[in-house]
C-alpha cells in the first residue's frame, strides 16, 4: 500500500493540517489502593503524594518529552472514574445550548474506515501525510461520522469531536476542571510504579485484551480482536488499581497543560503544570487508533498534543476536582 510507518502520531491531527481530497487518495485508503479515600458520584478521591513520572524505557518516543523520569508530588484530588460520556455531554448541551467548535466550523476529522463509500465521495479534504483522516462536513459530537450517524446507541461511549475549548466549557458547567498531566499520570498509574501500562508491561496478558487499541494492519484493516473498531463503552475492560476505566486506549484525553518537551528541574516537583502559554494543549492515554507499528502512544508516560480548537473522532476527556 505504500504506507511509511514511522513513529508518528496517527491520533493527533489539527485543523491546520488539512489538504485537498482527490481520487488517488481513495485508492490508497481503498485491586484497591491505599491512595484511594472514597468514591462519590462516579469520581474517585485520591490522597495524592509522591510518584515517579515519565519513562526512560526503550519504548519511549524521545522527541515527545516522555523522559526523563522525575520525582513529582500531587495534592489530594478527585477524578472521574470514566471519560465524559455522550449522555453527560448531551445533558450539558441541553441545559446550556452550548455549541462546540466542530459545530461552529461545520466539520470535524473522521477516520476513513468509519465512513461508508458513498459518503467518501462527499469528502472535500484530508490530512496532509495522514490521508486516513478525512474532513467530514457535519461531523460533531452528536453525529460522530457525519450526517446520518447518531449517538443514540452510544450514550455510554465517551464523547468525541470535542476540542479543548469544549472540554473546559463542560468542566466549568459541572464545577470541575481538566487534570494536569501530573495528576492524570498519577491517577492512570493506579498505584503502580514504573510499569508501561496500568496493569503491567505486557499489552495483552494471558490472551486478555486490557484496552481498546488497534489490531491488524494500520490503517488498512482492524481485526477487532478486542471487540471494537471505534470507541468502546466507558466501562469496558478492567479498571486500574484506583478504579479508573480506559485511561489507556479508547480516546485521547485533554489535559490542562500547554505542551512542552522541556520539564522543570528539581529533586521533587510539586504538580508541575508546564509552560504559561503555548500553541498546543497536551493529550494523554492514546486511542483506539494506536498501534505499535505507527503510534505506540497507548502507554501511561506517552503524550501528544493538539490545538485548542481541534476536534477528532478519537479525542475526549475526563474531569477532576480539588480536595481541600
Amino acid at each position: 500500500m505504500g504506507w511509511v510507518m514511522e513513529k508518528k502520531s496517527c491520533c493527533s491531527v489539527s485543523r491546520e493540517t488539512i489538504d485537498e481530497y482527490n481520487s488517488s487518495t481513495v485508492n490508497i485508503l481503498n485491586k484497591r489502593s491505599k491512595h484511594i479515600i472514597h468514591h462519590e458520584e462516579d469520581m474517585v478521591s485520591l490522597s495524592g503524594g509522591e510518584f515517579l513520572m515519565g519513562t526512560a524505557g526503550m519504548e519511549q518516543n524521545p522527541l515527545d518529552g516522555e523522559g526523563p523520569i522525575r520525582k513529582v508530588t500531587v495534592q489530594p484530588f478527585a477524578i472521574d472514574i470514566y471519560a465524559v460520556t455522550n449522555r453527560k455531554f448531551k445533558e450539558f448541551v441541553n441545559q446550556t445550548s452550548y455549541v462546540t467548535d466542530a459545530e461552529k466550523y461545520g466539520w470535524s476529522f473522521v477516520f476513513h474506515l468509519l465512513i461508508n463509500e458513498p459518503k467518501k465521495l462527499q469528502v472535500e479534504s484530508i490530512v496532509k501525510n495522514t490521508p486516513w483522516w478525512m474532513v467530514v462536513q457535519g461531523a460533531s459530537w452528536k453525529r460522530p461520522e457525519g450526517p446520518g450517524s447518531s449517538i443514540e446507541h452510544r450514550l455510554d461511549h465517551p464523547v468525541i469531536h470535542v476540542s479543548w475549548n469544549d472540554a473546559v466549557a463542560y468542566c466549568e458547567w459541572s464545577g470541575k476542571r481538566l487534570p494536569t498531566e501530573a495528576e492524570w499520570e498519577y491517577a492512570a498509574r493506579g498505584g503502580e510504579s514504573g510499569t508501561i501500562f496500568p496493569w503491567g508491561n505486557e499489552l495483552i496478558e494471558a490472551g486478555r485484551h486490557r484496552c481498546n487499541v488497534w489490531q491488524g494492519e494500520f490503517p488498512i484493516e482492524n481485526t477487532k480482536e478486542d471487540g471494537y473498531i471505534s470507541t468502546a463503552p466507558v466501562d469496558a475492560f478492567e479498571p486500574n488499581g484506583f478504579g479508573l476505566y480506559n485511561v489507556i486506549g479508547n480516546v485521547w484525553e485533554w489535559c490542562a497543560d500547554w505542551f512542552s518537551t522541556v520539564h522543570p528541574k528539581g529533586e521533587l516537583l510539586d504538580n508541575p503544570i508546564g509552560p504559561k502559554n503555548g500553541k498546543v494543549k497536551l493529550i494523554k492515554g492514546g486511542s483506539y487508533l494506536c498501534h505499535s507499528s505507527y503510534c505506540n502512544r497507548y502507554r501511561i508516560a506517552a503524550r501528544s498534543a493538539n490545538t485548542i480548537d481541534s476536534s477528532t473522532g478519537n479525542m475526549g476527556f475526563r474531569c477532576v476536582v480539588d480536595l481541600r
